[in-house]
């Protein structure tokens, strides 16, 4: 392995592999380090959205779509399948399949484009004295290297927001990726955030049998989006059967009995609830921990997102920062565009990426979408 490129990428998710794969077309030598780790120990590109986010949660959509359909849909149709049962441990085969596939798909990418993939982490050092980046790169094994480069692009992607006050176990109580990993229909689900992630996953497992509670603490739903796609929406999701609590407060969470006890409260007072199991998604947080060493210029700002302007470019000579970890929404696109957007700035040719049209959409049914201003920012403004 050499130990000089013309562009490091720290980061495999789709922030940092596209701008990878994108380098290597414009003609300079990259490596891009990635740090993702299965629950089974294995190793893969792809970062959160292929591995535990967008592609694993779609790929459980679909299926409990279409058997929600099967159930309550096909019979209009004239078509009679009699009552259709899941398969759990089916369901989540296919759905590990096509992670695999997807994230085994980089790695060939990566071959054919004369990336180097390094898995292990990466963390920024101060700047060398001949002007170039330097990388310390720490592999699976425990070995570490420095590496140089001429540009350094950071995509150390998110994490999910922890509560303090609901402590996960990994089994009753888990994160948006435990959700994803369930090997049954909870009875009663209960879910800590109406937002997109919970949305989903709610939508997921009340299809297939639970019945699910929503506790969201703001008391407008889906506040970034148009007020009437909101309140429609909200509607076609109650009346399928999410229970959604708008302004209930998580105030506690314990594990009793086998039962996950909640304390919340809401316009009505102090409330209790009982689940099988629960999911905190109430949002995600950048990812810079043992990203970055003293003296790189790479500044962090208030929430621990990296400080860049409006081409993602850092405080440091060379240094770039997508996705995630800079600010904006946290959305797989935007860090491909930004992604993108580096590595053409690098390699001197054009790049750009117009912030006022990146798409939000939730993948529920039906699915939710919007872009640019809603009518009361346009209003506003």
């Amino acid at each position: 392995m050499t130990d000089r490129y013309d562009v490091i990428v720290i980061g495999g998710g789709p922030g940092g592999y596209p701008a990878a794969i994108r380098a290597a077309q414009n003609k300079l030598s990259v490596a891009c380090i990635d740090d993702w780790q299965n629950h089974d120990g294995s190793r893969a590109f792809g970062g959160t959205c292929l591995n535990a986010g967008c592609i694993p949660s779609k790929a459980l959509l679909e299926s409990s779509e279409l058997f929600h359909r099967a159930a309550h849909e096909f019979k209009a149709h004239g078509i009679a399948v009699g009552s259709p049962s899941i398969d759990v441990t089916a369901m989540q085969k296919r759905k590990a399949g096509i992670v695999k596939g997807m994230t085994g798909g980089i790695a060939s990418l990566f071959k054919s484009g004369g990336v180097v993939g390094l898995q292990g982490r990466g963390r920024l050092l101060a700047a060398g004295g001949q002007g170039d980046c330097q990388v310390e790169f720490t592999g699976a094994d425990g070995a570490k290297q420095t590496l140089s480069a001429g540009s350094v692009i950071l995509a150390s992607g998110s994490v999910p927001v922890e509560l303090k006050s609901v402590p996960q176990d990994g089994k009753r109580i888990v994160d948006s990726w435990g959700a994803l990993e369930f090997d049954a229909v909870p009875a009663r689900l209960g879910v800590i955030g109406a937002g997109v992630i919970g949305l989903e996953l709610g939508s997921v497992w009340q299809r297939l049998g639970a019945k699910v509670t929503v506790l969201e603490a703001a008391e407008d739903f889906l506040a970034l989006a148009d007020r009437q796609l909101a309140a429609e929406a909200l509607k076609q999701l109650r009346k399928q059967g999410l229970d959604i609590k708008l302004g209930a407060k998580v105030s506690a969470a314990a594990i009793d009995n086998g039962e996950v006890s909640v304390r919340f409260a809401d316009g009505q007072g102090e409330q209790s609830a009982k689940f099988d199991r629960l999911v905190v998604a109430v949002g995600r947080r950048p990812f810079t921990k043992d990203l970055l060493a003293e003296g790189t210029g790479v500044q962090l700002d208030q929430r621990g997102f990296i400080v860049v302007d409006d081409h993602c470019r850092t405080g440091a000579p060379n240094v770039y920062a997508v996705g995630d970890c800079v600010r904006g929404p946290m959305l797989a696109h935007k860090a491909k565009d930004e992604g993108v957007m580096a590595a053409e700035l690098i390699a001197g040719r054009y790049g750009h990426v117009n912030y006022e049209v990146i798409p939000s959409v939730i993948y529920t049914a039906p699915e939710i979408a919007w872009v640019g201003r809603s009518e009361a920012e346009a209003r506003a403004a």
